[in-house]
């Protein structure tokens, strides 16, 4: 289960420093854009990822 857990945490690690480091000023203007929006909106945000993130696991495990 640790084994999983690292190899989860460095794909991530991979795929976002590949976008800081192909397209930084992308990131940029996206986390301005995310300042601009209002808290609510980005908890909700937040829960959704959640949510979808455990239903992808999900589907992977038991189907």
């Amino acid at each position: 289960m640790i084994a999983d857990l690292a190899t989860a945490i460095g794909i991530v690690l991979i795929f976002e420093g590949l976008v800081f480091a192909l397209a930084p000023s992308y990131i940029e203007r996206m986390l301005e854009a995310l300042r601009l929006l209002p808290e609510e909106a980005l908890r909700l945000l937040g829960l959704l990822s959640a949510i979808t993130g455990l239903a992808m696991l999900w589907a992977v495990y038991a189907l």
